[in-house]
């Protein structure tokens, strides 16, 4: 899989596809141009390009997902855990609550997680 990072206009462009996939590609371009105020051949383009990245695909006409948005999302987290903090997932968690206290709650929930993914 390629490069997981999307740009803003990108994401809201996966949304659309994650939100009325499968759908063929005359409705994409025109939910693009209602909502992008894309032309058709942007909507193409910027397809073909998440699409060599794996994300979509566009055969006889119909687009869909190749990866739910939930996987996308979780993929693209490991791999900024990866890039960012060499795969170290308490290096992460430090960073991110560096500065800020856990409540009980948020607590005890990443508490259930870890034990969950001991077993």
């Amino acid at each position: 899989m390629g490069d997981l990072r999307l740009g803003a206009v990108e994401s809201r462009f996966a949304a659309i596809i994650w939100d009325n996939a499968p759908v063929t590609s005359a409705r994409l371009v025109e939910l693009a141009q209602q909502e992008l105020d894309w032309k058709k051949s942007t909507t193409y383009t910027v397809l073909k390009r998440l699409s060599q990245r794996g994300l979509f695909r566009n055969e006889g006409g119909v687009v869909t997902a190749l990866l739910s948005r939930e996987e996308f999302y979780a993929a693209q987290s490991r791999q900024f855990v990866e890039e960012t903090f060499d795969g170290s997932l308490p290096a992460f968690l430090a960073a991110f609550t560096s500065g800020k206290k856990l409540s009980e709650e948020e607590a005890n929930q990443l508490q259930e997680l870890i034990d969950g993914m001991r077993r």
